[in-house]
């Protein structure tokens, strides 16, 4: 059940961060209905628009792809109906590669704070 519930989140991260590349790539991310809350420097200037929108699509669609990696393992462990398991430390690796694609996939929305901040250009 375990593996189910891991299979689940990374699962789970694939959608979402494939979701927030797909705002960045139509450039909606400065959108405030369909995009995210951005700081009002970034909304106004359409270059610092631009580069929200490249950030966004570029670093999301990365952490989407780095989320399929843990989904081949995990797979063929449920699907060997108990017959593999995963160690420990196995665990802890999948953990410690979930908390590097949180931060691939963060990346773009702490950058963009610093966008419309004074001199953060």
């Amino acid at each position: 059940m375990a593996y189910l519930f891991l299979f689940g989140c990374f699962l789970l991260v694939v959608v979402v961060s494939s979701l927030a590349a797909r705002t960045g790539y139509r450039g909606k991310v400065c959108d405030g209905a369909a995009g995210y809350e951005v700081p009002a420097a970034v909304k106004a200037d359409p270059a610092l628009r631009k580069r929200a929108n490249d950030l966004v699509a570029f670093w999301c669609t990365g952490a989407a792809i780095l989320s399929f990696a843990p989904l081949v393992p995990l797979g063929s462990v449920i699907l060997s109906g108990g017959g593999k398991s995963v160690s420990t430390w196995g665990l802890v690796a999948f953990a410690a590669y979930g908390l590097v694609i949180a931060t691939v996939g963060g990346y773009p929305f702490e950058k963009i704070k610093q966008l419309g901040a004074p001199g953060g250009r």
